[in-house]
């Protein structure tokens, strides 16, 4: 007699997973991006704070304001004293901070992100240097007390030609065979130079001083300490149309600029013109930093310090451009307010940006030094 044999045994196929999307994505037309909500909240509060930090440095001073009147006298209210003290005296002032900080904040993100450097920054590339030579030149030749025409295109388009000038140079001294074989500029290459560079360039704006008179001397040494004590809406102005101009390359380029951070052979096959469009990013970074450098004086550390922080809220692989551009805006203006309150006399806004960006420089010296020794 047969046994029948017992039928096999069917496993059932594992249910099928569904994919679901890690971050929600907007489409419009053939426009698409992932939303980083995170991202967006960390934006929204920079933005809150950036606004708060201003209606504070124009409701405070020697004749103290109201929050509330600060928005009457904005919005057309007043009395003529108030609008006389906010509209004439205090908002040139405030809104300088926000164009300088912004500027310099998105120069340093876009040198950063291009040449993946840490360090390269418009100050520490000796670019704000380069735009300093320039505009101490006009003020020495000029006695300090340019007015008119002078005043509003003399020592901006000198600081935008001394950085454009020293910009070239550097670039041209970086320029060599890179870690693949190919004829370019190396990120540290071009930071070694820069630094040299900025080193001579401190030493000719030093001489023009000894060639100055006291007064002319004394002006433009305060000028270089970074100050925004003669801040009126001519300084105002050119700051404001280099930062506008860096907003819309910088906007026009987002993919170039996205792709730009990878490794050089990635770049390429992502069909990036790599020192085409790295020339095109680092003038309108140059530009930028000039014309900030024009309205206020050279401002150490914010352009190194403004993609760093921007970075470590945000925790993105390079440097974002709108955060960078918010946090440098709200460390000037943070300044301008220190500077005022704080001490008994006005102290240059310059001094306070160098003395809390010195030991942030220490702190990526001593970061990038361990993580080239693990």
């Amino acid at each position: 007699m047969t046994v029948p044999t017992p039928p096999p045994t069917v496993t059932p196929d594992p249910p099928a997973r569904t994919l679901r999307a890690v971050r929600p994505a907007l489409r419009v037309h053939g426009f698409s991006t992932v939303l980083r909500i995170s991202a967006l909240l960390i934006i929204a509060v920079l933005i809150a704070v950036l606004l708060a930090l201003f209606a504070l440095d124009i409701a405070t001073g020697d004749f103290q304001i109201p929050l509330g009147r600060v928005l009457d006298v904005l919005t057309g209210g007043g009395s003529r004293a108030q609008r006389f003290v906010i509209m004439d005296s205090r908002l040139p002032r405030a809104l300088t901070a926000v164009v300088v900080g912004a500027a310099l904040g998105l120069a340093g993100a876009i040198t950063q992100s291009i040449l993946h450097n840490p360090l390269a920054s418009p100050d520490i590339l000796g670019i704000t240097t380069g735009a300093s030579c320039g505009a101490v030149a006009v003020m020495v030749g000029t006695g300090g007390s340019a007015t008119g025409v002078a005043a509003a295109l003399g020592v901006p388009a000198a600081a935008l030609a001394g950085g454009l000038l020293t910009a070239i140079v550097i670039y041209l001294l970086a320029w060599g065979r890179t870690t693949t074989g190919d004829s370019g500029v190396m990120g540290f290459r071009l930071v070694l130079i820069g630094i040299g560079v900025n080193a001579a360039l401190l030493s000719v704006v030093s001489w023009q001083l000894t060639r100055a008179t006291l007064s002319d001397a004394a002006h433009a040494q305060l000028w270089l300490t970074g100050s925004l004590d003669r801040s009126d809406w001519s300084t105002l102005v050119p700051a404001a149309i280099g930062l506008a101009l860096t907003l819309a390359v910088a906007a026009v380029s987002a993919r170039t600029l996205a792709a730009l951070r990878f490794g050089t052979d990635i770049t390429r096959v992502l069909g990036v013109r790599i020192q085409t469009q790295q020339a095109i990013l680092l003038a309108a970074a140059v530009i930028a930093a000039a014309l900030a450098t024009a309205a206020a004086g050279p401002l150490g550390f914010v352009g190194l310090a403004a993609p760093q922080i921007a970075r470590r809220l945000l925790r993105t692989p390079g440097e974002p451009i709108i955060a960078s551009t918010l946090v440098g805006a709200i460390a000037v203006v943070g300044a301008d307010l220190i500077s005022r309150t704080i001490f008994p006399i006005d102290v240059p806004v310059g001094v306070i940006t160098a003395g809390i960006g010195g030991p942030f420089l220490l702190y990526l010296l001593v970061r990038t030094n361990r993580k080239a020794t693990l």
